[in-house]
């Protein structure tokens, strides 16, 4: 088993160690971002630009992160972002990385593209998890992965809607990543391919590959077959906000894919107080995007957030720690929060608003 080393304490040093561990391509393919990745750049500035206010005195008796999100109990307000292949960081793959979120009491969401079946991953968590949904060409094949998520027992439908085609990753064409071929989604095996015959000098983008993307009308109809509460992840605007929620949506994770999508994106920390303000309370809002410290997420929790996602940081953690470190690693994020909420005043979760941050005076 991995031993932590001694000079992690903070998730820098877990992205630090990973360099040193980790294949070239593969860390070009975990750390890297779309075109000139200016985006996943923005989305950690803009954390580190917020400025807190710091409070004296407060009556911090019974203080804790405890919430409820879609009915279910949380210990704190950090989630595991859905993110491919743990196998390229880990031999247990998958299967570690709910090891650690179970011990550190949170909540993961597993990737349609993981590259073990979720009802292997279902029957080895020893905690509560959501899934990823990249809706499939056919509704039907959609339908059978929601089914075989229901019967597992994840308790949520995540379902990603920024990213009908991938980015144009460049820092991972440099590298020449390619996915292994065992580590591949075995979760799509089966179903549906739509093949697209693209002549030279084109891209396949309008020939075809954009047919089957989903639509607000899919939506629609994913809401009516299943029970489980659905949240749409990578809602980066105030009208489409809107309109998932008039959808009957649950809830909205503001995301721009980590920066891996549409390259000049603004930073979510951005866009977030946007979409807050056009939720207004409805649905929970969730956020994800550059959170590497604790004060990050009592910042997204200022600006409406209802909770965070972690998306790299997990996968350096399970490089160089296994199970344990996915569980440090979020250890070290609730302890920087609940520093942050004493030295804020803020002795719950609702109370963090935005008086949270200091706003400069002329």
């Amino acid at each position: 088993m991995p031993q932590i080393p001694p000079d992690v304490v903070a998730l820098c040093d877990y992205e630090r160690h990973a360099a040193a561990i980790l294949p070239a391509p593969v860390r070009a393919y975990v750390d890297g971002a779309g075109a000139d990745g200016l985006t996943h750049r923005a989305n950690l500035e803009a954390w580190a630009r917020i400025r807190l206010e710091g409070r004296v005195l407060a009556d911090m008796r019974g203080a804790t992160t405890r919430l409820t999100l879609f009915g279910q109990e949380m210990a704190h307000p950090f989630l595991l972002a859905p993110v491919a292949s743990h196998g390229l960081a880990h031999g247990e793959g998958e299967h570690a990385t709910a090891l650690g979120a179970a011990a550190a009491e949170a909540v993961m969401v597993v990737s349609t593209q993981a590259g073990r079946r979720i009802e292997d991953i279902a029957a080895r968590a020893q905690g509560p998890l959501w899934f990823q949904l990249y809706m499939q060409a056919r509704r039907d094949d959609t339908l059978t992965l929601i089914r075989r998520a229901e019967a597992a027992g994840y308790r949520a439908l995540v379902v990603t809607v920024d990213a009908p085609l991938s980015g144009l990753r460049n820092m991972e064409q440099r590298a020449g990543f390619r996915l292994p071929a065992e580590l591949g989604p075995v979760n799509l095996q089966g179903l549906h391919v739509p093949v697209i015959d693209v002549p030279p000098g084109r891209s396949p983008v309008f020939l075809g590959m954009l047919d089957a993307a989903p639509r607000w009308e899919d939506i629609l109809w994913l809401r009516e077959v299943t029970r489980l509460p659905v949240l749409l992840k990578g809602i980066m605007s105030p009208v489409d906000a809107t309109r998932a929620v008039e959808a009957g949506i649950d809830g909205i994770i503001v995301s721009n894919h980590g920066g891996r999508a549409l390259d000049t994106l603004p930073a979510t920390a951005e866009a977030l107080a946007r979409v807050t303000r056009a939720v207004a309370g409805r649905v929970p809002v969730l956020c994800d995007g550059g959170i590497r410290r604790g004060t990050d997420a009592l910042k997204a929790l200022a600006l409406g957030a209802s909770a965070v996602l972690i998306g790299r940081p997990q996968i350096h953690a399970l490089a160089v720690g296994g199970a344990a470190g996915v569980a440090h690693m979020l250890t070290l994020l609730r302890a920087e929060l609940e520093v942050a909420m004493a030295l804020t005043g803020r002795r719950f979760l609702h109370e963090i608003d935005e008086s949270v941050i200091c706003r400069a005076q002329d």
